[in-house]
C-alpha cells in the first residue's frame, strides 16, 4: 500500500471493511526502513498470487440483482434480492463499525440491553468485546445472556434500531430472520473480554441459566485449550506464531502446555526456546494476555480455513 502512492492506496482503501482499514493503517504506521530489496520481493509474491486468481465472483451482488431484475422483472425481483442479500438489513449500524469502542459504548450505554444485545452481534466480535468492556457490569452481563438467547433478528426489529441510531434501514421489511446471536456470538465476544471480566460475566449469566452458561463455555476457546490441539495443529500454529509472541505468551502457560510446545520443535529449536524463556525477565500480565490472544486469533484463523479443527459444543462446530 505504501508503495502504490496516496491515491491509488485511498481507492484500495475504499473497498475494505473498517476493522481491516484499522488493521491496514496500524501497520503500515509501523513499518519503517524497509529495503528495496524487500519489497520487490513482497510485489513478486503478490503479482504471483494475483495472477493466479480469476474474476469469478467479483462484483458478484451486482451480477445477481442485474440477472433477477432482467428474470423477474423489478416487483418479484426485490423481495429475492432482499432475502439473499441479507447485508443490507444492517444498514443502519454499518457507521458504528468505523467509530472506536469508547464512541460505539456512549453511544449505546443508555439503550434497552436487547437493543445493545443486537447492535453487537453486528460488530466484529474484538471491537463487540472492546465495546463490553466499556459497558457498567450489570448491563454488560444482562447483554451477554441475551445475545446467547438470541435466535433471530427480525427486519422489523432491525427497522426499529435503526430509527434508535437515527438511520434508514435499506432492507425490506420481510423474510427470514437472519442468524446473528446465539451461544456462539455469545462465547466468542466473552472470549475476548479478558480473564477478569470474562469470569464474572460467565457467573451472572449461571446465576441465571446454569446450563445456559455451560454452553458458553463449551464454545469458548481459552489459551490452555491449546491442549487439546493434536501435534500436527501445534505444529501448524508454531508456523504461524512469531518466536517473540510465543515467547511471551508462554510467560503465563502451565509446565504441561509448555512440553507440548517443546515436543512439536526440533530439538535445536526447542532448546533456544527453552532458553529465551529463561531469559526473559518479568512480564506484565496484560503483556501475556494480549500475546495469547494474538496467538488464539490465529488459531481462530486456521480453524475458520479449515486447518485446525476443535470440539465446542456441536457437531462442525470450529473455534
Amino acid at each position: 500500500m505504501l508503495s502504490l502512492g496516496e491515491a491509488q492506496a485511498a481507492e484500495v482503501m475504499k473497498h475494505l471493511a473498517p476493522r481491516e482499514v484499522q488493521k491496514l493503517g496500524q501497520a503500515m504506521a509501523r513499518l519503517k526502513d524497509v529495503s528495496r530489496e524487500k519489497i520487490g520481493k513482497v510485489l513478486d509474491a503478490f503479482r504471483t498470487e494475483a495472477e493466479e486468481r480469476t474474476s469469478l465472483g467479483a462484483g458478484s451482488a451486482e451480477y445477481v440483482k442485474s440477472v433477477l431484475t432482467r428474470a423477474l422483472g423489478d416487483d418479484k425481483a426485490s423481495a429475492v434480492i432482499e432475502r439473499i442479500l441479507q447485508e443490507g438489513d444492517a444498514a443502519g449500524i454499518e457507521g458504528l463499525k468505523w467509530m472506536d469502542a469508547p464512541a460505539v459504548a456512549g453511544l449505546i450505554g443508555n439503550e434497552h440491553p436487547q437493543i445493545v444485545a443486537t447492535i453487537l452481534v453486528h460488530l466484529d466480535r474484538d471491537q463487540a468485546a472492546e465495546v463490553m468492556k466499556l459497558l457498567p457490569e450489570r448491563l454488560r452481563n444482562d447483554v451477554v445472556l441475551r445475545i446467547a438467547t438470541l435466535e433471530g433478528i427480525q427486519p422489523a426489529a432491525l427497522r426499529e434500531l435503526n430509527e434508535v441510531l437515527q438511520r434508514l434501514l435499506t432492507g425490506g421489511g420481510g423474510g427470514k430472520a437472519a442468524p446473528r446471536g446465539g451461544i456462539k456470538a455469545a462465547a466468542e465476544i466473552v472470549n475476548r473480554l479478558g480473564s477478569a471480566i470474562e469470569t464474572g460475566v460467565i457467573e451472572a449469566v449461571r446465576q441465571h441459566d446454569a446450563e445456559l452458561a455451560q454452553k458458553i463455555l463449551d464454545q469458548m476457546f481459552v489459551f490452555e485449550n491449546l491442549l487439546d490441539l493434536d501435534d500436527r495443529a501445534i505444529q501448524l500454529l508454531l508456523r504461524e506464531v512469531q518466536s517473540e509472541s510465543l515467547i511471551v505468551a508462554l510467560k503465563g502457560a502451565s509446565e504441561e502446555l509448555r512440553q507440548k510446545v517443546f515436543k512439536n520443535m526440533s530439538q535445536r529449536a526447542g532448546e533456544m526456546l527453552k532458553e529465551d524463556l529463561e531469559a526473559k525477565g518479568p512480564v506484565r500480565v496484560s503483556e501475556v494476555e494480549t500475546q495469547q490472544k494474538e496467538i488464539l486469533r490465529i488459531v481462530r484463523r486456521l480453524a475458520d480455513e479449515g486447518q485446525v479443527a476443535i470440539g465446542g459444543g456441536g457437531e462442525g462446530s470450529y473455534v
